[in-house]
């Protein structure tokens, strides 16, 4: 019987570090990055679907984020900067992940590849796509909540990420209300000590 890679590939997320350009007070790896953007996602859904009256897949927006940069286990965590540097780099680093990500599904079998195709690359829905946009709003208050950390923790390093990436949220919110809402009430509460969360409001 043939034997398949593709799971214990992606839990090689643990060892690939976000932020390779900067100085980091703590290490942030891809796995621990995954949960916190699926959580987020999740979240961005729930509050849409509950105060907003929309109709998001929000179980399916988090396993999309689950496998959102499963990728980067070949590539490494290609840095923003580097990223967005030109047009022509953005699309050869889309060129290198979309084989990257063809790599990671060549470890399944024929018959379970195709489930994880759809969540690796999206379907071709109005759905899907709304959903990989909502991911992208967690990725970036994933972002903004490492340089609150990273801040909190004395690490000035972080002060212009933040503000950018701020900024960028803030542009965000327009398509996507739910940004403000989380921004509001849930980002303040980061960075405070175990005791300060545990305590009454």
């Amino acid at each position: 019987m043939k034997n398949y890679h593709f799971f214990a590939t992606v839990s090689r997320m643990k060892y690939i570090h976000r932020w390779a350009l900067m100085r980091n007070s703590r290490p942030e790896d891809l796995s621990e990055h995954s949960l916190e953007v699926a959580m987020i996602a999740h979240a961005l859904c729930t509050i849409g679907n509950i105060r907003l009256g929309k109709t998001l897949n929000a179980e399916r927006a988090a396993l999309i984020a689950i496998y959102h940069d499963a990728s980067e286990i070949i590539t490494g965590d290609m840095p923003t900067p580097v990223k967005y540097f030109s047009d022509e780099i953005h699309a050869a680093y889309k060129d290198v992940e979309h084989l990257a990500e063809e790599r990671l599904l060549s470890g399944l079998p024929e018959d379970i590849r195709p489930v994880y195709e759809t969540i690796l690359r999206g379907e071709d829905t109005p759905e899907d796509k709304l959903l990989h946009r909502y991911v992208k709003a967690a990725d970036k208050l994933s972002a903004l909540i490492k340089c609150i950390e990273e801040e909190r923790a004395g690490n000035t390093e972080f002060r212009t990420a933040a503000v950018t990436t701020r900024d960028s949220l803030v542009e965000m919110s327009c398509e996507i209300p739910e940004i403000a809402i989380f921004l509001e009430e849930f980002l303040p509460s980061y960075g405070k000590t175990l005791d300060e969360l545990l305590s009454t409001r």
